[in-house]
């Protein structure tokens, strides 16, 4: 899981520890207000918009992330997964993208 926060880090032009760091500020329920006010030295000064960014980009790519898990466990499961169908279906940047992959698949 530490290529999600990479890649955020990558699209904030932020540092991973940043990211990482308000991460784990968010799993454990603090809210993008809190951590923008009470929390800045934690971020390293990441500001309200770049958290909301993060808050958005973190839950889409842990659902993109799942539904790859799911992709490849079902294509592998009727027997058709092959290295190409893995390598595509794990490079797939989009849930959308994934789920063109995986539409001559689905049972």
């Amino acid at each position: 899981m530490d290529k999600i926060p990479q890649q955020i880090a990558a699209e904030l032009g932020a540092r991973p520890a940043q990211v990482r760091a308000a991460v784990e500020l968010l799993d454990g329920g603090a809210t993008v207000p809190f951590i923008a006010r009470y929390r800045k030295e934690a971020t390293d000064g990441l500001d309200d918009t770049q958290l909301r960014t993060l808050e958005t980009r973190l839950a889409y790519l842990r659902e993109l992330e799942d539904r790859r898990a799911a992709v490849l466990k079902s294509i592998a499961e009727q027997g058709k997964l092959s290295p190409e169908l893995e390598a595509a279906v794990e490079a797939a940047p989009t849930k959308q993208e994934l789920e063109d992959l995986y539409l001559p698949y689905k049972p």
